[in-house]
């Protein structure tokens, strides 16, 4: 059992933080664990009472988090039900048997009602699945604002999914110009390192400063990051840099997993590996020698069923703040490529996640998240959990929360344009938390662009909530090698990892330079940072039976402000060694990666 300490006014104080201004004088002096951990501690007297209260229930066996704001506790059933006056049984699921101990209601002494934020766990239950890759359709309703300003239409893009891939030939750099262009460096079918680092800028850049910089990648429900798969990724398209997949640091938090063997038939049925094999593939691909840094998640996450999310696949974020919490040297970016339905995630645990990231954010880590792969919501289950039935677009957690960077998808060049992919469910995810009110940093941004949508699709969404993505990196199309084999996989979960590996580029050359790394993103973004991303202006985020929201001039709810305009690193005039041999994708099969917001 975990007793949460309140935290009140604790996005006020976060919020006020300057480190994170760029137009401020103490921007890039992020704040130490000590410093966040004596920043968010509760009073002394809601400390005193919760131990007080404890202790005359004769329990001892407690522990706090570094900030003393949360405190795990070991006691008996008999003893949980006196101090939470409440009554335990064991529910068992009519379908397959499996049991749960849980309260139907519980109480709190009425002193401690302004000091105990939350319990946990009491009547959540939790039956945790891994999204299923079986196919599934996608939304019936096309994008729009395709075919104009050099776009293709929708009806081409639609014929160029539904190609027959098999066999594909990927450029060597070998055979490249000095300065190639992306309709050099890609195939258009499949994205590889190569693709990505001409699209964006980096091929030319040669890490400085890569012993002062870390990234690091997060996984749940079971996944793992391969090292002889990520290997035989990187022998095939970063040959340089094939020494790396063996140097993955991985840290197991909260009883996870880290199988190196291979997998199971049942597991392969899961894909298992699968979704952590994609984010260190494409991480290591863009950034080595940047050294990566694996955190894999045991545990649960409390859950509240709708509509469209009949079983519990959400992640347990709690778990992973508070061990990352306590570390007293993180990585300066961190990606995680996992989005839940927001009204799934009970709010008090969505509330106390999304201020652990802003601790993150303080202490100078940039926080990127996937949008999500379901555009606005998924055809047929959009509605409200409850108990009114409301129609209405379903935002994803943790994307909504206005302390991490949301990163959405796109596909082409020349124009890039809002991701999807018709063979598949791929939509790029996008929208405005239901639980989350507009941050100041995206006001005057946002507010344009909800209002330019006039009364296009009113009632559906927040015309007060943050919106996101803030950006976009292209998740179509991502070569992968899982289980031996190169598979295709769309998604936001290739976009964050892909953002997070130029972000981490960035912060090597502030490394090299004597300066800070990026730390929060999203202030620097809205105020300063926007001229750094190429506009996306073509397409839309098609989903609850609607074309969703259009991508536009400036920021949209579509793809955010963009993608990484090539040359935004400050590149400098050496160049990496081009070793990359001509290569062949075999026995190419098609995935969704795990970003889709859960099904049942």
């Amino acid at each position: 059992m975990a007793d949460s300490m309140s935290w009140k006014n604790i996005f006020t104080k976060i919020a006020s933080l300057t480190v994170s201004d760029p137009y401020h004088h103490r921007y890039g002096l992020h704040l130490s664990a000590a410093e966040v951990d004596e920043l968010v501690k509760p009073t002394k007297e809601a400390d005193d009472l919760v131990r007080d209260w404890l202790l005359d229930y004769d329990i001892h066996d407690f522990s706090y988090s570094s900030s003393r704001d949360w405190i795990n506790i070991n006691l008996p059933v008999h003893l949980a039900e006196s101090l939470l006056d409440t009554k335990y049984y064991i529910y068992r699921h009519a379908d397959d048997g499996t049991t749960a101990l849980r309260a139907s209601r519980w109480s709190l002494p009425m002193h401690l009602h302004d000091h105990i934020e939350a319990v946990h766990p009491t009547n959540a239950f939790f039956r945790t699945e891994r999204q299923s890759n079986h196919l599934k359709s996608r939304s019936e309703v096309p994008s729009i604002g395709l075919g104009e300003n050099g776009a293709p239409t929708y009806d081409e893009l639609v014929r160029i999914d539904r190609t027959e891939m098999g066999h594909m030939d990927i450029p060597d750099i070998k055979d490249l110009p000095e300065n190639p262009r992306p309709s050099q460096a890609c195939n258009p079918l499949a994205t590889s390192p190569l693709c990505l680092r001409t699209l964006y800028g980096t091929l030319d850049y040669t890490p400085q400063a890569p012993e002062r910089v870390r990234v690091g990648l997060v996984n749940y429900l079971d996944q793992v990051n391969n090292q002889s798969d990520i290997e035989i990724f990187l022998k095939r398209y970063r040959p340089d840099a094939v020494g790396a997949a063996y140097k993955i640091k991985t840290e197991i938090v909260a009883l996870g997993s880290n199988q190196q063997a291979p997998v199971t038939e049942e597991q392969a049925a899961r894909t298992v590996g699968l979704e952590g094999n994609l984010n260190a593939e494409t991480i290591i691909g863009l950034a080595y020698p940047i050294p990566v840094t694996a955190y894999n998640v045991g545990g649960r996450a409390p859950f509240q069923r709708s509509r469209f999310s009949t079983e519990n696949k959400n992640e347990p974020y709690l778990e992973w703040l508070q061990y990352m919490l306590a570390q007293p040297d993180l990585p300066q970016v961190i990606t995680t490529s996992y989005a839940d339905e927001e009204q799934t995630v009970p709010y008090w645990y969505a509330k106390r996640a999304c201020q652990g990231f802003a601790q993150l954010g303080a202490r100078g880590v940039s926080v990127l998240f996937a949008s999500g792969d379901e555009g606005v919501g998924a055809d047929g289950m959009c509605w409200s959990n409850n108990g009114s039935n409301k129609p209405m677009f379903l935002p994803t957690f943790p994307a909504s929360c206005p302390y991490v960077t949301a990163v959405g998808g796109t596909r082409n060049w020349d124009p890039e344009i809002a991701g999807f992919d018709a063979r598949r469910t791929f939509v790029a995810g996008g929208g405005f938390s239901n639980y989350f009110p507009r941050p100041h940093y995206q006001k005057d941004t946002v507010d344009a662009y909800v209002n330019g949508l006039g009364s296009l699709h009113d009632g559906l969404y927040s015309k007060t909530g943050r919106g996101y993505p803030d950006i976009s990196v292209r998740g179509y199309h991502y070569i992968t090698v899982w289980n031996g084999t190169a598979r295709i996989i769309d998604g936001t979960s290739a976009s964050s990892p892909a953002a997070a590996a130029i972000f981490s580029l960035v912060n090597d050359a502030l490394a090299a330079e004597g300066k800070p790394a990026l730390g929060w993103l999203n202030p620097w973004i809205y105020s300063k940072g926007f001229g750094g991303f190429t506009d996306v202006v073509a397409g839309s985020n098609p989903g609850c039976n609607t074309a969703g929201f259009p991508a536009k001039k400036g920021w949209d709810a579509a793809t955010g402000f963009g993608t990484p305009v090539s040359g935004i690193l400050p590149i400098p005039q050496s160049h990496d060694q081009r070793t990359n041999p001509v290569q062949v994708v075999p026995n190419i099969e098609i995935f969704s990666s795990r970003t889709p917001v859960s099904r049942g």
